[in-house]
């Protein structure tokens, strides 16, 4: 049975979208990953969602404000699938989404490549990035490669794919190298059913992480950590109310999430 929803008005710049009578459903189209010898030419993407409905609107509005400076991209999906993913959430569930702040990391490329950005969904503008971010030690065999197996499991240490929302800020304390070290922390609900939903429970968070330089990130336990000093500016940015997107070309990943194939009746 089809439900419908009023939505919020989303503000760009000085252009409002109105969303009005929009319900988020899964869509049956297939996607191919990129094999990795294709990851560095991949650099931006085309809007193919329906273009009557305001999701498309608003995703093709972000694309075109950022397609030209977030680059290099693992996949020509990367950019509109976060984009669709966001206002897809921000429309089922509004009162959740209550900052503007999406934090967007792109898994497909090295842990030696400038991979994160957060980006002001509203203004349409780059808070930050592109900055280095690490994954998780078990969705890669190297220390510094591209990570290729992602999961949801506990005890696998591995990186979760999908759209998270930014939860409350806490006092993080790691453990690197034999030693203790303290940072910002940030609590992740994961909302990609099958894909991140036990975020929670493993303990997946943003954090700040001495092992992640601006050149290269170490591997985490499955966490998306940044250099120490940039998770201090921007971690309360995101904190109680923004979105974190998890990219990579994952064939199954990117055919069965909710949020990245949602599409407006």
């Amino acid at each position: 049975m089809n439900r419908r929803r009023n939505l919020h008005s989303l503000l760009f710049g000085a252009t409002a979208i109105v969303f009005s009578g929009a319900w988020v459903a899964p869509a049956r189209h297939q996607r191919t990953a990129v094999p990795a010898t294709a990851l560095k030419t991949a650099t931006t993407s085309a809007v193919k969602t329906d273009p009557k409905s305001p999701m498309s609107a608003a995703t093709k509005a972000a694309l075109e404000a950022f397609k030209s400076v977030v680059r290099p991209l693992s996949h020509p999906m990367a950019l509109e699938d976060a984009f669709r993913s966001y206002f897809a959430f921000k429309s089922a569930h509004p009162d959740q989404v209550t900052k503007p702040y999406l934090y967007f990391v792109d898994y497909g490329l090295p842990s030696t490549t400038a991979r994160g950005y957060v980006f002001d969904m509203n203004a349409l503008k780059i808070v930050e990035g592109p900055f280095t971010v690490a994954h998780g030690r078990g969705s890669s065999t190297s220390q510094y490669g591209i990570p290729t197996r992602f999961a949801n499991a506990s005890g696998t240490a591995t990186t979760s794919l999908g759209l998270y929302v930014a939860k409350a800020l806490y006092n993080f304390t790691g453990h690197t190298g034999g030693h203790t070290y303290g940072a910002v922390g940030l609590r992740l609900e994961g909302e990609s059913r099958g894909f991140n939903d036990k975020a929670m429970a493993r303990g997946v968070v943003a954090h700040g992480a001495p092992y992640v330089t601006p050149t290269r990130a170490g591997r985490s336990q499955g966490c998306p950590a940044m250099e120490l000093a940039r998770a201090q500016r921007l971690l309360p940015k995101l904190a109680d109310g923004g979105v974190v997107f998890l990219f990579a070309p994952d064939a199954n990943w990117m055919n069965n999430d909710q949020w990245l194939n949602a599409s407006a009746n």
